[in-house]
């Protein structure tokens, strides 16, 4: 028989007002989650209005059982401890809610031509130019030099200011700009907000930067902070609008941070609307650091999850020993949950249509991604490819088969690695994006709500 995919919206029995319903509330998710930080917070509240407690209040754990643990703020772990023998394999959906982004530096505020401008240093892969003379909002945490934390968002309420990182005008543009490549239309080190322009009142003759002391002024009165309070501070700079229906039929979401928050929110979802015990212990991973390559203490190249996944075998069993924890990890299965890019008509050519994810024809299932070849990824094999198909298939899930562009085009990775690094068995699955990695993504809802039926089928019946 011929492979024949459809798009999904075809489908006389779609429910299109419950995707559409669900879909507004992910749309809220990702104006309240805008950084990794806040989301975990955001899931943390409503995992624990849901019925999950912190699994450092339990001794011992029984089937039925919803517990959560949180990482630094920036990973957060939800746990619905399943019926079956913990050794037999646990079923991870791990996603990350880290997202490009713009950092201040840790030395950022500066003055010149009576302006205040502060410097920044970009995080994971944009295309700069995308991120010149746009709103900007700055979201972040400052520890004071008492000791004090301060949590600050400026830029998201109506009256708030905004910033922006001002580009150079066409006018003047085609020698300066003109011959740059596209990679450097701005530059890093031209990727600078500007904070402000009107100079101190106090006089004092030893204040040369009169801008930069008034903004000094400004950031003391509201936040009490000085300036070497920028060292041990976190400062991210994100777009300010707020996430969107796009299409005269709202079809389309458009919004920052899709990847990979859209996988964040539809793995959280679907672990909290667990009706009955799982077979299987399900576990939702929310991860940080995937956009840099998953290092650091929160990225999935620690050893956090053998970390909990360790705890959870000790808190079920009442016993631990790392041959169990071995088990355990090499009988699990687990969706590397991570969006895939979805063919543009406009630029078709990096893509090859056979093998090219839609919007709109549902998840994609991503055997590989990588580069060149294959290069920086986990390969699923064929036995789990099979596992994963006769599961979409079984329960009528809208699918599709992906890879990140042509050969040699270019290419990408995922944590999807790192699981199978210690034995789970992985797979990527997750929704296509237009426009990844830009200020603005474009996803389809009904690919989302496909994506979270998709996690919630794997939490229940993957075996």
């Amino acid at each position: 028989m011929l492979l024949k995919k459809e798009n999904g919206w075809k489908n006389k029995d779609l429910e299109r007002e419950k995707i559409f319903d669900f879909c507004q509330e992910y749309k809220t998710s990702l104006d309240l989650g805008k950084t990794e930080r806040e989301y975990v917070r955001f899931g943390l509240e409503l995992a624990k209005k849901n019925g999950f407690v912190c699994a450092n209040s339990k001794e011992r754990l029984e089937a039925g059982d919803k517990v959560y643990y949180v990482n630094r703020e920036k990973n957060l772990v939800l746990v619905v401890v399943g019926k079956e023998d913990i050794k037999k394999g646990i079923n991870y959906v791990v996603s990350h809610i880290d997202s490009p982004r713009i950092d201040l530096k840790q030395n950022p505020l500066y003055e010149e031509l009576e302006l205040a401008y502060m410097k920044t240093h970009y995080y994971g892969g944009i295309k700069k130019y995308q991120w010149a003379s746009i709103p900007l909002s700055l979201h972040g945490v400052v520890i004071l030099a008492n000791g004090e934390r301060r949590d600050i968002i400026i830029g998201e309420k109506e009256d708030d200011p905004v910033f922006t990182i001002p580009d150079l005008l066409p006018h003047l543009a085609a020698k300066y700009q003109g011959d740059r490549q596209t990679s450097e239309v701005i530059k890093g080190e031209e990727l600078q907000i500007i904070v402000g322009s009107i100079p101190t009142e106090v006089k004092n003759s030893e204040i040369k930067e009169l801008i930069k002391y008034q903004i000094l002024e400004e950031l003391n009165r509201t936040y009490n902070m000085i300036e070497e309070d920028f060292i041990s501070a976190e400062f991210q700079l994100v777009p300010a609008f707020k996430a969107k229906d796009v299409g005269l039929d709202r079809s389309l979401i458009g919004a920052y941070g899709q990847d990979d928050r859209v996988c964040g929110y539809t793995s959280l979802k679907a672990i909290l609307d667990l009706n009955e015990i799982p077979v299987k212990t399900a576990v939702c991973f929310l991860a940080d650091k995937e956009e840099t390559g998953s290092h650091g203490s929160t990225g999935l190249q620690s050893n956090y999850l053998e970390y909990f996944t360790s705890d959870l075998i000790n808190k079920i069993q009442g016993t631990y020993n790392d041959l169990d924890l071995r088990k355990t990890l090499w009988n699990s299965n687990a969706l590397s949950s991570d969006v895939n890019a979805a063919m543009d008509p406009i630029f078709k050519g990096v893509h090859e249509p056979q093998n090219a994810a839609k919007l709109n024809y549902g998840i994609v299932v991503t055997k590989f991604t990588g580069a060149r070849g294959k290069s920086g990824t986990n390969d699923a094999d064929a036995e789990y490819v099979w596992s994963i198909r006769n599961l979409l298939n079984t329960h009528g899930i809208t699918w599709q088969i992906g890879e990140l562009g042509r050969v040699d085009e270019g290419g990408g990775g995922t944590v999807a690695m790192f699981l199978a690094e210690v034995g789970i068995k992985t797979i990527d699955v997750g929704p296509a994006l237009l426009a990844m990695h830009s200020p603005f993504e474009v996803s389809s809802k009904l690919d989302i709500y496909e994506t979270y039926r998709t996690y919630k089928v794997f939490f229940e019946k993957m075996i």
